[in-house]
């Protein structure tokens, strides 16, 4: 069993026990349930945007802790004040050491809008993270098929949130449908968690017209930054760059800076 399925397994039992803790109706008395949020791709659009998907997280599969300890309050109104477009928040907890709370104080602590960064496979989830405060939500092509694809993505516009379907081989672009508003290239195997960062250039031609392309995982200097926006890239998560370091929103925003003079000319 693959890191992928491992994760996939647990989060099927994870979805049964919340399903018998917190009904669907209970959450739909979430206080964050009836917000407006703001709009995931709009701030990635926007004029001037940096397009930086500032992520936080505490450990991974691959790599370990990251960031022992970190804290969405010493962390997460830092990204926005250094620059950063919109924030993701790891909510897995088993493999990432994240939880459903950090999304929850993210979306008290700032303005920006906040992606879902989770394994999400029920309907279930799709409620939660809406309950939780988040204005979109992932899917992810190696672990669903094509009508709960459809499923999920149609409900979650349904409730207002936002879709980034993410992918990393041709095959899954079969997956699409038309409540995806965002497709991310993951340079990151998740079944060997190898990361390969002209993953995204490679399948970039594939993309079809009128989604908007983000890019995932890997980006470290602000010329792949670069070359990843003229392959027509607007997103771009970046997580453990600035995670790995002491002060994640200083290195954050010290990438900002560097690519701030150069953004006008894209």
């Amino acid at each position: 069993m693959n890191i992928l399925e491992k994760i996939v397994a647990q989060k099927k039992l994870e979805v049964a026990e919340a399903y018998e803790r917190v009904s669907i109706k209970q959450l739909e008395y979430y206080r964050h349930f009836d917000r407006k949020v703001p709009s995931f791709s709009g701030a990635l659009m926007e004029e001037g945007a940096s397009g930086v998907i500032a992520e936080f997280k505490r450990q991974s599969p691959s790599k370990g802790a990251i960031h022992a300890g970190a804290s969405v309050e010493k962390i997460v109104p830092g990204y926005e004040k250094a620059g950063a477009s919109c924030i993701s928040v790891l909510t897995d907890k088993e493999f990432f050491g994240g939880g459903n709370e950090d999304l929850t104080s993210a979306r008290d602590l700032c303005s920006l809008p906040i992606i879902r960064k989770e394994f999400i496979i029920d309907p279930y989830q799709v409620f939660e993270a809406k309950a939780i405060g988040a204005s979109c939500i992932l899917l992810i092509g190696a672990i669903l098929n094509k009508q709960q694809t459809l499923e999920l993505a149609s409900l979650a516009n349904s409730l207002g949130l936002e879709v980034l379907f993410e992918i990393y081989k041709e095959s899954e672009l079969e997956l699409l449908n038309s409540y995806i508003q965002m497709v991310g290239i993951n340079n990151r195997n998740l079944k060997t968690f190898k990361v390969d960062i002209e993953q995204s250039m490679r399948l970039a031609s594939q993309l079809p017209k009128g989604v908007l392309a983000i890019a995932e995982s890997g980006i470290s200097s602000p010329a792949q930054y670069f070359e990843l926006r003229r392959a027509g890239f607007r997103g771009f998560l970046m997580g453990e760059y600035f995670m790995k370091n002491e002060d994640p929103a200083a290195a954050c925003g010290d990438f900002c800076a560097s690519i701030r003079e150069k953004i006008s000319s894209f």
